[in-house]
């Protein structure tokens, strides 16, 4: 997962194979809890997740302040970048 595209296209992956979400609802701005309907649990799930992909865990007070899928994606690549 090296490009902002392939971030997406992963983070597009999950949030329709294990929330259920409709892939046409999801977009960078889209709000994970407004317009996608996902729970704390839910965001939870989706920390431990990326973090399997990403290979690095992922600090969940920098996840607290994420609210869209652009968000997201930014944090993503903030880790990678530290790598």
């Amino acid at each position: 997962m090296k490009s902002r595209e392939e971030m997406l296209a992963t983070l597009t992956e999950i949030l329709v194979e294990d929330f259920e979400i409709d892939e046409a609802d999801i977009t960078l701005e889209a709000n994970l809890y407004e317009d996608l309907e996902l729970d704390s649990i839910d965001a939870v799930d989706l920390v431990v997740k990326l973090s399997q992909i990403i290979g690095k865990k992922i600090n969940p007070d920098a996840f607290r302040r994420v609210r869209t899928v652009q968000d997201v994606i930014d944090e993503i690549e903030k880790l990678l970048l530290t790598a």
